[in-house]
């Protein structure tokens, strides 16, 4: 394939914006190479500036479930176009997506919707400390929760459980509330307890985290946080920006019995376009202004345009549950085909797959959280995704990303793409 264009338009835009890209990973710096440049995108491909077309598996990081250009989401958005871009003013809109969303996940009331998952964990955080009269909080190394200064952390020295900066700019004093703990490892959250001297207002887990590659929490340790949670008068927070209406139709409540007491969505609720919620049980979110004392405003919170695209994609998926085993199947066949590729290659590699998310590793080595993550063969992965990349296969630039079923793609594409696959692999 040729990327003429696509090497102009990265060196132009480099000149204007910080690193040619408007979010970092964007600019393949881990598999190398340059980003093409995309023109527009229909059903399951992409069409890059240079004129080649790629099967799309990273579907704008998880929210195109209908693939581009789905004739009913962009009908919907063009009667809200007509309508208005913006009013800064509540409309029903906002209202029917709610009652949908709160329908479906037991334990939420009531929600509120931001402008991205960043705003909607950044807010829970608040809503969070201000409910429960804490300041520490407790992550999971490898889990991702927006770019919020409490949560740009990095692991301490030793056994130390409370985080570091992990970017400058973010000062000590917003990230020592912040206490660090290891994905599926229950020991390492009661030392967190035993270290925080005012208490934890909350945790904050990805129950299928999708930022450290496809990784889920297992059910046995996802029960054992909501009992610590209980004792300890703590909040359950489900980070599900990624997992929401992605995994199953109730994200990963649909999957685990074990209920939290806020859940974070984004972009799934949006059917593409930008938008962020959070949601709890109404005596939590009462706290929230303007009922209660806990400060929380968006200008373009409820954008008519994004709760328009959002309730066409949420309708189809209520009217249509069978969707999901679906592209589950579809998912299951891909990564199916990808194990034996690498099998007949010689090469080890693991799969995982959560409803219409997929993920893998180049170990030798299930993956249980974010240490064994770092485990994987990435200069292996760079050459497997340029490989894939030049024959039209459009999977996620890095190695510890997600990847995402539509239901635009066919059985055909599928095979089309394991078939690319045993090639490549014989490659590397």
């Amino acid at each position: 394939m040729s990327y003429d264009n696509s090497i102009k338009a990265f060196e132009e835009a480099y000149r204007v914006i910080p690193g040619g890209v408007d979010s970092p990973v964007r600019a393949f710096s881990s598999v190398g190479g340059t980003p093409p440049f995309i023109e527009r995108g229909e059903g399951a491909y992409l069409f890059d500036i240079d004129g080649n077309r790629y099967i799309d598996f990273v579907q704008s990081w998880g929210p195109l479930i209908f693939g581009h250009r789905d004739s009913d989401i962009e009908s919907a958005v063009i009667d809200a176009v007509q309508r208005g871009l913006s009013f800064g003013a509540p409309t029903t809109l906002e209202t029917d997506l709610a009652s949908s969303i709160v329908s479906l996940f037991d334990g939420i009331d009531k929600l509120r919707f931001v402008s991205s998952g960043t705003e909607a964990v950044m807010s829970a955080l608040r809503l969070a400390r201000g409910y429960t009269g804490r300041d520490d909080i407790v992550k999971f190394t490898g889990c991702y929760h927006g770019h919020s200064d409490s949560l740009l952390v990095q692991a301490g020295s030793g056994a130390v459980t409370f985080g570091n900066p992990s970017s400058p700019g973010v000062p000590a004093d917003l990230t020592k509330h912040t206490l660090l703990a290891q994905y599926n490892n229950i020991e390492s959250v009661r030392k967190c307890f035993e270290d925080s001297v005012d208490g934890i207002a909350c945790i904050i887990i990805e129950p299928i985290a999708g930022n450290m590659g496809l990784v889920p929490a297992d059910e046995k340790f996802l029960r054992e946080l909501r009992e610590i949670c209980d004792e300890h008068g703590t909040l359950l927070i489900f980070d599900e920006v990624m997992s929401g209406f992605r995994a199953s139709l109730r994200g990963s409540q649909g999957i685990v019995d074990t209920k939290p007491d806020m859940v974070t969505l984004g972009k799934v609720i949006g059917g593409g376009m930008p938008v962020g919620a959070f949601g709890a049980r109404a005596e939590i979110m009462s706290h929230l202004s303007p009922e209660g004392p806990v400060y929380q405003a968006g200008t373009l919170s409820g954008n008519p345009v994004a709760m328009a695209a959002g309730m066409a994609s949420l309708q189809k998926l209520i009217d249509t549950p069978s969707i999901y085993d679906e592209l589950e199947a579809k998912a299951t066949r891909l990564m199916s085909g990808f194990e034996s590729a690498a099998n007949e290659a010689g090469i080890a590699l693991t799969t995982t797959v959560r409803g219409s998310m997929f993920g893998f590793f180049f170990s030798d080595k299930e993956v249980g959280n974010f240490e064994d993550a770092l485990q994987n063969d990435s200069d292996r992965f760079a050459s497997f995704h340029r490989g894939m990349l030049d024959s039209g296969v459009y999977l996620a630039c890095s190695a510890y990303e997600t990847g995402f079923i539509s239901t635009a793609m066919s059985d055909e594409m599928i095979d089309e793409v394991i078939s690319i696959t045993q090639r490549v692999m014989r490659e590397i």
